[in-house]
């Protein structure tokens, strides 16, 4: 019997096989799935913002690109996941208003999914898949026994990346 562990907004979580894993709610947040495909450790991080540095008030080092990256990977190494043999899939990251484009503001998803992927690539960890942009929210449940991180849009069929 398996687990399903939730990851709320600007949170994160670790889980290892058979448990799965989900966060709901990525607009222009993106979900950064982490994992050792031989331990089955595995963390889900639910990021919002690109860069803790522009921020005032960044003490939630989870709701950001910079810095959750960061907590997410010592919390799966704490877990027992070998840096070695991680690799991320990661999803989100939508122009949810068109309006915004315009403003000082600009593509917030967009900016997301860039400093996740600078990220991931200073650390050195591979994105093996990718499910980013568009003008939709999802919801993603991450699988660490299949490693497959289940996409599902509303209105829509559930897809895997």
């Amino acid at each position: 019997m398996s687990n399903m562990i939730k990851v709320g907004i600007a949170d994160m979580k670790i889980c290892q096989a058979p448990d799965k894993i989900t966060t709901i709610g990525l607009g222009s947040c993106v979900g950064v799935a982490m994992y050792d495909g031989v331990t089955g450790i595995c963390g889900l991080l639910h990021i919002m913002l690109p860069d803790s540095t522009k921020i005032a008030n960044n003490s939630n080092k989870l709701k950001f690109a910079d810095t959750g990256i960061d907590a997410l990977l010592e919390s799966v190494l704490a877990a027992g996941a070998k840096e070695s043999l991680l690799k991320t899939k990661i999803a989100g990251g939508a122009q949810m208003f068109n309006y915004l484009l315009k403003s000082s503001v600009g593509n917030i998803g967009e900016n997301n999914v860039t400093a996740v992927k600078n990220k991931l690539a200073e650390l050195k960890i591979p994105i093996l898949a990718e499910d980013v942009g568009k003008n939709f929210g999802r919801t993603v449940i991450f699988d660490p026994e299949t490693y497959e991180l289940a996409i599902v849009k509303a209105g829509s069929e559930r897809y895997v990346i």
